[in-house]
């Protein structure tokens, strides 16, 4: 008998800088509800990967003086590790510059076009960069981009369009008679109110100003919309549109897109009715879940209120991370992250519930049992009512985890955890070792807490990767007692195996190291307000090679050089005497501001500046790190 499929995936990241924890946010908790699937016995797909076309990422590589293709897959390779650490066990990983990606993109766009639903005509509105997004006048905010809240431009151009309109009565149809597909409630609402019953416009998808993107095959002056293209990965990583098919005829319809809510409105609207014109089933589900903010604000590298999920993972372990993201947030409402939560989470029910309800329980039976768990012999009182919870807990689970609700599944978990701490404190188990005839109930107390931590390490294995194997070693347990989600009922264990005490699984953090730890100061001098690309295209950059140096008479501070422009020789005064002497200077190349106008400084002519920096510790000529030739573009 076959396995059941189940198909989830996580939206593209967006190669377009480093990913902060917000963006952790999602693929945990796919990868988490990936986890749970397969352990239930279904046949799972977890989808995830990059989005690595468009303007933005154009214009980000050549800031960087980089080719798209060698600035995003630095990125990608960056956010493949960001995985790894955080222990993402995805099955296909698509980038959207894959060889069968654009081709199939380009496919369906050219069934698109042939059946009528794209057509060429002149697009006139605004655009947002960042976002990647078409707005009217009416979606602007204070006219702004209504997702984030920056500039617009208005954009004239050529370009094929897309009949979204002709789809909008079948989609709102679809929505009625399938309210499961838009969840939360509150986002298909605003989907349905907000966009849907205001009436939709036809969707620009193509664009002639860059060309980093896929090429419209007929017509090689555009380049697809970026949307287009990423929202396709859901199907062509399945090799739709391909010689092989096989995974998209297993796989889907996806049963959950998991994406954050920014983003529901090209999920839900632009995505279906894509997949209507193609005479595709649609996603059985799109959860828009909500922001991890930053005390209460958007996390935003602009904002500076970023969280390196490498460094929360090296400081802390990636359980630890994952917990939190897990636990935290009600999944599908704005959740908070402060450096005070992340810490009282992790002391509270890692190192305190979890972690002491381990290290006493390996102690005890260490000290009253010569290391070996021991096997039940007499009841107590107590024990009736942690077997009850215990009883509860794996279908308490379940029905979470199939709800989406992973924090209400780490909830019921916790619930067991706590009651076998109070379970010790009621049975009092140092107590009952004073006398022989008490044994009997102090041994059945011992297997009781062992019991409970075999059964919490089977449900904890989709949230905390690491951690269960940690338990069974604890435990003096084969990892191979927890591989069987069913075994997380009451009364499994073996009695017999050797205990090991090891580690604290979770060690207590100090509140104020940590704080101090995660301080930012504030940058001095201050960054200068942002330019543009373009802007910034007009300061020329030369390396020079210093050739003659001196003091400026009566002027501390100047040195007076002469420097190296290609076959050019030009004067250059700059405020450094105080950390170089002239003779430091000459021969060294420097960077300069080359298009500076001529000035004159203390009746010396200076034709550019000198680029340095300054800390504490003095002032530092910029300067490349192997020879160049003289009049080389620093860009």
């Amino acid at each position: 008998m076959s396995k059941p499929t189940y198909y989830l995936s996580t939206p593209l990241y967006y190669t377009s800088g480093k990913l902060h924890i917000g963006h952790a946010y999602t693929t945990v908790i796919a990868d988490a509800i990936a986890r749970y699937k397969r352990l239930r016995g279904y046949d799972v797909c977890f989808l995830t990967g990059t989005d690595e076309h468009g303007l933005k990422v154009q214009k980000n590589a050549e800031a960087a003086g980089k080719d798209p293709q060698a600035f995003v897959d630095e990125l990608v390779a960056s956010i493949k590790d960001l995985w790894r650490l955080l222990d993402v066990d995805y099955d296909i990983f698509i980038r959207t510059t894959d060889e069968h990606h654009v081709q199939s993109v380009q496919t369906i766009f050219n069934k698109l076009y042939e059946q009528g639903d794209i057509y060429k005509s002149e697009y006139k509105g605004w655009y947002c960069t960042p976002c990647e997004a078409f707005w009217t006048e009416l979606q602007l905010k204070d006219g702004k981009c209504p997702d984030c809240g920056r500039e617009v431009e208005w954009v004239t151009e050529e370009s094929y369009f897309f009949r979204l309109s002709k789809y909008q009565d079948r989609l709102l149809a679809h929505i009625e008679a399938h309210p499961e597909f838009i969840q939360p409630v509150s986002r298909r609402n605003e989907m349905v109110n907000n966009f849907l019953k205001r009436g939709l416009e036809d969707l620009c998808v193509s664009r002639t100003t860059f060309n980093w993107g896929i090429p419209v095959p007929f017509d090689q002056k555009h380049v697809i919309y970026v949307w287009l293209d990423a929202l396709s990965n859901y199907i062509t990583a399945l090799g739709y549109a391909s010689e092989d098919d096989t995974a998209f005829r297993r796989y889907w319809p996806a049963d959950v897109h998991i994406v954050g809510k920014e983003i529901v409105r090209f999920h839900t609207i632009i995505w279906p009715i894509l997949l209507m014109a193609l005479d595709l089933p649609l996603p059985k589900q799109v959860f828009g879940h909500g922001w991890l903010l930053f005390d209460d604000d958007k996390m935003s590298k602009s904002k500076g209120n970023v969280i390196d999920p490498v460094a929360m993972v090296d400081r802390y372990g990636s359980d630890t991370v994952r917990y939190y993201l897990l636990r935290e947030i009600a999944f599908g409402a704005d959740g908070n992250y402060t450096q005070e939560l992340f810490v009282t989470r992790s002391n509270v029910d890692l190192a305190n519930d979890l972690g002491n309800l381990l290290s006493r329980t390996v102690a005890m039976i260490e000290k009253y049992c010569a290391g070996q768990i021991p096997a039940s012999e007499r009841a107590t009182d107590f024990d009736e009512s942690l077997v009850a919870v215990a009883a509860v807990t794996k279908a308490r689970v379940e029905e979470a985890m199939d709800g989406l609700r992973p924090h209400e599944a780490l909830e019921a978990i916790w619930d067991l955890v706590k009651r076998a701490n109070k379970y010790i404190d009621e049975t009092t188990p140092w107590i009952l070792a004073r006398q022989e005839a008490t044994r009997p109930e102090l041994v059945t107390v011992l297997y009781h807490l062992a019991d409970v931590l075999r059964l919490v390490a089977v449900l904890l294995q989709p949230f905390l990767p690491r951690t269960p194997a940690k338990i069974c070693s604890q435990l003096g347990l084969p990892v191979e007692v927890i591989a069987d989600w069913d075994s997380a009922t009451p009364g499994q264990l073996q009695a017999g195996a050797r205990v090991y005490k090891g580690e604290p699984l979770f060690p207590r953090l100090d509140l104020a190291t940590e704080l101090a730890a995660w301080e930012k100061k504030p940058l001095s001098p201050p960054l200068a307000p942002e330019i543009d690309i373009d802007l910034f295209g007009q300061i020329d950059l030369r390396v020079v090679t210093v050739l003659e140096a001196e003091r400026v008479p009566k002027a501390d501070r100047l040195l007076k050089l002469k420097v190296a422009l290609g076959d050019e020789e030009r004067p250059i005064v700059a405020g450094i005497a105080q950390h170089y002497r002239p003779e430091e200077l000459v021969g060294k190349q420097v960077v300069i501001v080359a298009n500076l106008k001529p000035a004159k400084i203390r009746g010396v002519e200076s034709q550019g500046m000198i680029l340095a920096a300054s800390d504490d510790n003095g002032l530092a000529v910029l300067t490349p790190d192997r020879p160049l030739a003289a009049g080389s573009k620093a860009r």
